[in-house]
């Protein structure tokens, strides 16, 4: 019994030599030649991040909140980038996502939320759920809503509708969020 222990904790050691022999070799392979050398600062430049500052990150650029959307509680809805953010208090979003237009839709400006329906039929025929209505455009009725069976199609251009559809779990988040009065801001 003594033998055949002491040949795996052998081929055990053989194993653990090899895993640390190719972690080195790894990490041989990507050190410079001369690791005394100091890199050189990097130069100045307009776009730079001042020291210590975080560098800017495209993506989350991207999907901030627009800067002309106002301050306060709000739901900010972008026509040109088909986005909605949900912003919370000190101006801080807690969600983004993007949403399909319909093909009605709000002049720019700040609204607010006049009512709300659980699940309801879409004026398209689609059965929605947690409607969050903020303007009327001619007689339609403009709000956000989810299809309740996930679909996020395009609306069909000959019909006149005002449902901004979303994902259903963004929809479940604009229900919990958006309560009758919150500020909503259309922005182009």
């Amino acid at each position: 019994m003594a033998r055949s222990s002491s040949g795996f904790v052998a081929g055990l050691t053989a194993a653990a030599l090899a895993a640390v022999g190719f972690l080195a070799y790894q990490a041989s392979a990507t050190a410079p030649a001369d690791l005394s050398a100091t890199a050189p600062a990097p130069a100045a430049s307009p776009t730079a991040p001042a020291p210590g500052a975080a560098p800017k990150d495209p993506a989350a650029a991207a999907l901030a909140v627009p800067k002309q959307s106002g301050t306060g509680v709000r739901v900010v809805y972008s026509l040109g980038e088909r986005r909605v953010w949900l912003v919370g208090e000190k101006n801080a979003v807690t969600r983004t996502f993007a949403v399909m237009p319909s093909t009605v839709h709000p002049a720019p400006g700040t609204y607010a939320v006049t009512s709300r329906s659980g699940t309801v039929p879409g004026s398209d025929g689609v059965q929605i759920e947690h409607v969050v209505r903020f303007a009327t455009v001619e007689g339609v009725t403009v709000g956000f809503s989810a299809a309740v069976d996930g679909t996020l199609a395009s609306p069909d251009p000959s019909r006149r509708t005002g449902g901004i559809r979303m994902k259903r779990a963004d929809g479940d988040a604009m229900w919990t969020f958006a309560t009758v009065s919150t500020k909503v801001v259309v922005v182009p």
